[in-house]
């Protein structure tokens, strides 16, 4: 079966109608989907897939208890040796998430460094995903680094010097980089 990661920036508190007919799209598709549970765009990525009966469904938490489950759906709790609620803490559920996915769905707001990290791993699998800018309502299909490069245009100056601070953007561009140019 298909499994689908989708995810979105922690500031985005309602989704685009283009999100909802993707989403619809994958629920109708039967295929099987993977959402974390944090507030923002996870929970309303949650309520939006219980509003329409997805069956399909789990939810993804660091830890013994997700914070948010709508549905009820089976949850997946992934363990983390991490400082409780750090940064590190809570992508280890996102990591393994990737892991499980064919695709990834991300809803962006171009700040969210774990939104768009969560694109750089499935990346770094060689796995497809598409990202929904919130602000320009369009879709970018990420499927090699100049997909990626093309994304990080969309961000401030500031945003991406936020985002190699916080994650390395740079350092994962250029080992992607490495990474492809072996494959010539």
């Amino acid at each position: 079966m298909t499994t689908v990661f989708i995810a979105g920036s922690i500031n985005i508190k309602h989704l685009d109608n283009k999100v909802k007919e993707r989403i619809d799209n994958i629920i109708n598709s039967n295929y099987q989907i993977i959402v974390g549970d944090a507030k923002g765009a996870d929970l309303s990525i949650q309520t939006y897939l219980d509003e329409n009966k997805s069956q399909n469904t789990i939810v993804y938490c660091t830890g013994h208890q997700p914070r948010h489950n709508v549905g009820n759906w089976p949850v997946c709790n992934v363990d983390s040796n991490a400082p409780k609620g750090s940064r590190e803490f809570f992508t280890a559920k996102d990591l393994e998430m990737a892991k499980a996915a064919d695709y990834g769905l991300m809803v962006w707001d171009t700040k969210s460094t774990g939104t768009l990290s969560n694109a750089i791993e499935l990346l770094k699998q060689k796995k497809k995903s598409v990202v929904f800018i919130n602000k320009n309502k369009e879709f970018k299909t990420i499927i090699d680094v100049s997909s990626l490069e093309a994304l990080i245009l969309c961000m401030s100056e500031h945003a991406i010097s936020k985002a190699d601070q916080k994650i390395g953007l740079l350092n994962s561009i250029n080992a992607l980089k490495s990474e492809q140019f072996k494959m010539f």
